[in-house]
């Protein structure tokens, strides 16, 4: 199994047990998703929108590449790949979801 680094933002870092880098397994974004929720349950929520699509204010990087500009969640990893999810920064007063605030 591919097993990969997450970088972890700030406004997550408390579900994911304070940590701010965590391996998980996964072959691509979607089960890394999949895998995070389900070792910090609640991640996934802030991530992705009730129709399972990640959220318009959260980008996903692999290896420094936006995941827009690849196959979404169907980017494939290999093993080593580094995942960082970033919240988008903007002014206003942001969202809350699930107790996070999100700025837009």
């Amino acid at each position: 199994m591919i097993s990969v680094k997450v970088r972890i933002p700030t406004p997550l870092r408390p579900l994911a047990a304070g940590q701010s880098v965590v391996e998980i397994a996964g072959k691509d974004i979607g089960e890394v998703i999949d895998r995070l929720d389900k070792q910090y349950p609640g991640i996934k929520t802030r991530i992705c929108d009730e129709e399972n699509q990640i959220r318009r204010f959260v980008n996903i990087y692999v290896n420094e590449e936006d995941i827009r500009f690849k196959q979404g969640q169907a980017t494939a990893l290999n093993e080593g790949d580094e995942v960082s999810i970033i919240p988008a920064i903007a002014g206003g007063d942001g969202e809350e979801i699930g107790g996070v605030k999100w700025r837009r």
